[in-house]
């Protein structure tokens, strides 16, 4: 691919009707057909207590794709460092990185709470996302727009980027953080009495383990074999200017955004990241990847089609109960929507890029020149493992000739 590089995220989804062991296959066969189509890298996701979402163990799907493929980079997307310590991610992708050298992307993510003591957003710090338009719509010389179908009243208005992009009003994860089953993720994941560490130490922790450099507060050294001396590219994954951004930046890391996740702070993410990094040794400028929700087909009808299981998914999501099997095209078709429910996902819904091949490209396009990505990475769910197949290969085509 010529360009701006793409790169695959996968949550490795179970479709209606189908199991985890299928969904497992699916993921590996789209490696291989991902690293024969030219993307970048293929990463795994993390997840846990989602009927829909096989993706559990981002370390070992990466050592069962690692061998099922040859070329293409795979890594972490990312690994929830709330309930890990330091020493087991190292040792983890350690003992991968041992026999499948020089292609793993060590993706960090913070989860279970936030670290000891409050940040401030990019936001509030003063990082102001550069042709930002609060309110209104994109100028009249931007170029139509492929969204979504429409999944109910007209949806509210929030903001675009200078060049058209889609920037939704902010979505309040407050009462899905008060769910019973993140309470019960949490109970299940940590040992008993346990707290989260410091998310900013962790990161210092895992970066001296791979350099071989730690030392506990008494001076004692500690070697994680394997994985000091790994050969792999850290990333920091975050959905705003604050924390995340400001420990990719400081350590001169990768930083990853997650427009797919957290569309309306997309822009705030990338310009933290920027402002906080300082060069390293294996990294001299920022780069950043930034993550979109894309379903791709021959024509926009088609492609729409595929896609309209995806609202139900988000709402399963969203309201705590926990991802669902994917929605076949006739259980999106009889699901009654209530005002809530079109709200509740309305953000995500309207950021999906769905569409023809030119169409989805022109729409990354924008994406990247929104927010100076350096990579896009791709992730699409259908009930289908076939149209999913073939959403990334006919992106890759009309991407090629970009």
């Amino acid at each position: 691919m010529a360009g701006t590089p793409l790169a695959v995220l996968d949550l490795v989804p179970i479709s209606a009707g189908s199991t985890a062991a299928q969904a497992l296959r699916n993921s590996i066969d789209l490696a291989q057909h991902a690293e024969r189509l030219g993307y970048a890298r293929y990463w795994f996701a993390e997840h846990h207590l989602n009927p829909g979402v096989a993706g559990t163990s981002p370390a070992v799907v990466l050592a069962l794709t690692a061998s099922a493929t040859s070329t293409i980079r795979i890594g972490s997307g990312a690994v929830q460092m709330g309930h890990r310590t330091a020493l087991s991610v190292v040792e983890e992708f350690g003992l991968i990185d041992a026999l499948h050298p020089g292609r793993l992307d060590l993706g960090l993510g913070r989860s279970g709470g936030r670290p000891s003591g409050t940040r401030q957003s990019g936001a509030a710090q003063g990082v102001v996302p550069k042709g930002w338009l609060p309110q209104g719509g994109p100028p009249t010389a931007a170029p139509p727009r492929a969204g979504p179908a429409p999944a109910g009243p007209e949806l509210p208005s929030g903001g675009y980027a200078a060049n058209g992009l889609r920037i939704p009003p902010k979505f309040d994860p407050g009462p899905l953080l008060k769910s019973p089953r993140f309470a019960l993720q949490r109970t299940l994941l940590q040992l008993p009495r346990a707290e989260p560490q410091d998310y900013a130490a962790q990161v210092d922790d895992v970066l001296a383990l791979l350099r071989g450099s730690y030392q506990a507060a008494d001076g004692t050294p500690a070697r994680a074999v394997p994985g000091e001396g790994a050969d792999l590219q850290v990333w920091i994954l975050g959905s705003s200017g604050g924390e995340s951004a400001e420990v990719a930046g400081r350590n001169g890391l990768r930083f990853a955004a997650n427009y797919h996740v957290s569309p309306a702070t997309v822009l705030e993410a990338a310009a933290g990241y920027r402002a906080a990094f300082k060069p390293s040794a294996e990294l001299p400028d920022p780069y950043v990847c930034v993550s979109a929700d894309v379903v791709v087909a021959q024509d926009e009808a088609t492609a729409r089609q595929l896609a309209s299981g995806y609202g139900m998914w988000v709402r399963s999501i969203r309201t705590g109960e926990g991802a669902i099997e994917f929605p076949t095209a006739a259980q999106a078709k009889a699901h009654v929507w209530t005002d809530g429910d079109r709200a509740l996902v309305a953000d995500r819904i309207e950021t999906q890029f769905v569409g023809s091949p030119a169409q989805v490209a022109d729409q990354l396009e924008r994406l990247r020149d929104a927010t100076g990505a350096d990579e896009l990475i791709i992730t699409t769910i259908t009930h289908e493992h076939a149209d999913r197949v073939r959403s990334y290969e006919l992106l890759a085509q009309e991407w090629s000739n970009r």
